[in-house]
């Protein structure tokens, strides 16, 4: 072949390629969670959710106002720390992604929301449960599951009432989250007729809770409610079992993990711990969860933690209403979001109210029974 011919050739395939690329637009969707510290499992379990949905939805084929689009995803650390979670999201913005999915925390998704909402970017947290992240009044803001009012008034009069506390302390780790839940605990147990006989509080890195539980032996209590995380929580367990505090452990989505019984080193008696997920499934989307737990697990070799599949549903949801709106921008695509009625997602059907809260949302009640969770019920 002559050398001019080949090199007509080569650029022509050169240019070929190049339109290729072009007809094929990156969407960049954003997560951030905790994947460093404590409970980087937590965090880890989020964006491994986050990702098995992208993977899924590059292989079926994405096509938004009639062109194909690669999914890709910018996963970001905040380490569960609010001053770091604002960075990571402005980290987002400025790298234009078209939407987030996260925080794992409310202590970082509450700031953060603010930095989104500036940007004009949605933002769907998978496990935010405290009130305040949807009440600012931003319109870019919303979760998949049920917040705090429900999860912990839930906790507490299931505490009063079918734990049958007669006397109720209560300890939370200060954090939004933590104190959150503990507030509306609180409250339903009060409502239920329970007696609160002591509150105490400490931080999420504390490791030693040797004043704050013989203090509240002192109060006899029957039941100890914790708002806080299973990193916490599992030395709390060790040092309960070395007081010798005998007590039911009631605790928020925060403590209701795989990783509980690990964190309590063998320190937790069958029946002892009880605990709700925000979020849970009943009925025929049982199998679909579990088809879901079986995915993650060929993929990523790991089980599921507890919020995976809401980060996986919040990625679904996002691109749902980018494909209905024709656009991946968010100003396009924002008001098509805010309206999500009836998706089908492996957590159940999602809808959003004018808050951008889900409706109808579920939680799960738990035990642990020879080192493993177990499933109460489901309530809504």
């Amino acid at each position: 072949m002559p050398y001019q011919a080949f090199k007509i050739t080569a650029l022509a395939l050169a240019t070929l390629a190049a339109g290729s690329t072009c007809a094929q637009e990156v969407v960049k969707i954003g997560h951030v969670g905790p994947t460093s510290g404590a409970i980087a499992h937590l965090g880890k379990d989020n964006e491994l959710g986050a990702r098995l949905a992208i993977q899924e939805l590059n292989a079926k084929g994405v096509v938004i106002g009639g062109k194909k689009v690669r999914l890709e995803l910018l996963g970001e650390d905040d380490a569960g720390d609010p001053k770091q979670g604002t960075q990571a999201a402005q980290k987002l913005v400025d790298s234009k992604v078209n939407g987030v999915v996260g925080h794992l925390n409310s202590g970082t998704s509450i700031p953060a929301s603010k930095v989104y909402a500036d940007a004009g970017i949605p933002q769907i947290s998978p496990s935010s449960t405290n009130p305040k992240f949807t009440r600012n009044g931003y319109k870019t803001t919303f979760r998949v599951v049920a917040d705090d009012v429900h999860l912990g008034g839930t906790l507490g009069r299931y505490a009063a009432k079918d734990l049958k506390g007669q006397a109720i302390a209560i300890v939370d780790d200060r954090t939004a989250y933590g104190q959150g839940v503990a507030d509306e605990f609180e409250k339903g147990a009060k409502a239920a007729g329970g007696k609160i006989v002591g509150r105490e509080f400490t931080n999420d890195k504390a490791t030693d809770f040797s004043a704050i539980l013989t203090s509240l032996k002192a109060k006899k209590p029957d039941v100890v409610f914790f708002g806080g995380m299973d990193a916490v929580a599992g030395p709390m367990l060790r040092q309960m079992k070395a007081l010798g505090l005998k007590v039911k452990l009631v605790g928020g989505d925060g403590i209701c993990t795989a990783e509980l019984p690990k964190l309590a080193a063998g320190t937790m008696d069958d029946g002892q711990v009880f605990c709700a997920e925000a979020g849970g499934v009943d009925g025929a989307q049982k199998q679909a969860m579990e088809d879901f737990k079986a995915r993650f697990k060929a993929s990523t070799k790991l089980d599921v933690q507890v919020y995976a599949p809401y980060s996986y549903d919040a990625v679904g949801v996002l691109v749902a209403a980018m494909v209905k709106a024709g656009s991946a921008d968010p100003a396009k695509y924002l008001p098509v979001l805010a309206k999500t009625e009836g998706y089908k997602g492996v957590t159940g059907n999602i809808s959003f109210d004018s808050k951008g809260d889900i409706k109808n949302g579920a939680l799960t009640l738990y035990t642990y029974k020879g080192g493993s969770r177990e499933s109460l019920a489901v309530v809504r």
